[in-house]
C-alpha cells in the first residue's frame, strides 16, 4: 500500500511540474517581448538624458541678454580669448609661409609640390610680369586713344609670349618631376598649371615664401 501511495504522489508531482512549465514559458516570452518591443529612444532624447536637465527658456529679452553675457564671460576674458586666437592664427600663417608641410594648404603639400616651387622660384619668369602689365593696361585706358591702342597691342603680344612660356614651363616641370619622383601620380596639366600660377605671382607675394634665390641650381 505504501508503494502505491508513493507512486501516486510521484505521478502527481510530475503532473504539477508539467502544468507549471507551460505557464512560466509564456511569462518569460512576454517579458522578452516587452524588452525587445520597447521603442528605441530618439537621439535627441538620449543626448538630453546624458546632458541632464535643460534650463528653461528665457522669459524676457533682458533675461536672454543676461544669459548670453554670462555664457560669453567677462570683457577681459573675451579680450584674452581673442588675443589667443590672433596669436594662434599668426603662428599658423608664419609656419605656412615658412613651408612647414603640416600647415600648408592641400594644394601645396608634399615633396613634389615643394620641388615645383623651387624650380619656379629659381628662375626669372616672363609670366611674372602679368600683374604689372595688367596695371599698366588699366592706366592706359585713361590716356589718349593713340597711346591706348599701342599699349593694347603690346599687351597682346606679351600675352602670347606668356602663354608660350607657360606651356614650355609646364612641360619642363613635368619632365623634371618624372625624373626626380618616378613613382609619383602628380603630374600632367594639373602640375603644369600649378607651376604657371606660381610663376605668374609677384615674388614677394608668393605663399609659401621662396626658399631659393633666382639663379640657384635645383
Amino acid at each position: 500500500m505504501k508503494l502505491l501511495r508513493r507512486g501516486d504522489s510521484d505521478n502527481s508531482d510530475k503532473r504539477d511540474a508539467e502544468t507549471a512549465a507551460p505557464s512560466t514559458a509564456p511569462e518569460s516570452e512576454s517579458a522578452e517581448q516587452v524588452g525587445k518591443g520597447r521603442p528605441t529612444p530618439k537621439r535627441r532624447d538620449a543626448e538630453a538624458r546624458r546632458r541632464g536637465p535643460v534650463a528653461p527658456a528665457p522669459l524676457t529679452a533682458k533675461e536672454a541678454r543676461a544669459r548670453r553675457k554670462a555664457t560669453r564671460g567677462s570683457k577681459e576674458e573675451r579680450k584674452i580669448a581673442a588675443a589667443e586666437r590672433r596669436a594662434t592664427a599668426s603662428e599658423r600663417r608664419a609656419r605656412m609661409l615658412a613651408g612647414e608641410d603640416k600647415y600648408l594648404l592641400p594644394r601645396d603639400k608634399g615633396p613634389v609640390r615643394a620641388y615645383v616651387r623651387d624650380i619656379v622660384d629659381a628662375r626669372r619668369n616672363l609670366v611674372g610680369l602679368f600683374m604689372p602689365l595688367a596695371l599698366v593696361l588699366i592706366m592706359a585706358m585713361f590716356v589718349s586713344p593713340a597711346l591706348q591702342a599701342i599699349v593694347t597691342l603690346a599687351m597682346l603680344v606679351m600675352m602670347l609670349f606668356m602663354a608660350a612660356e607657360g606651356v614650355w614651363l609646364g612641360r619642363k616641370i613635368n619632365s623634371r618631376v618624372r625624373e626626380r619622383f618616378p613613382d609619383t601620380i602628380d603630374g600632367g596639366f594639373k602640375l603644369g598649371w600649378y607651376a604657371f600660377v606660381r610663376a605668374s605671382q609677384i615674388r614677394k607675394l608668393r605663399a609659401p615664401k621662396p626658399r631659393v634665390r633666382p639663379g640657384d641650381a635645383i
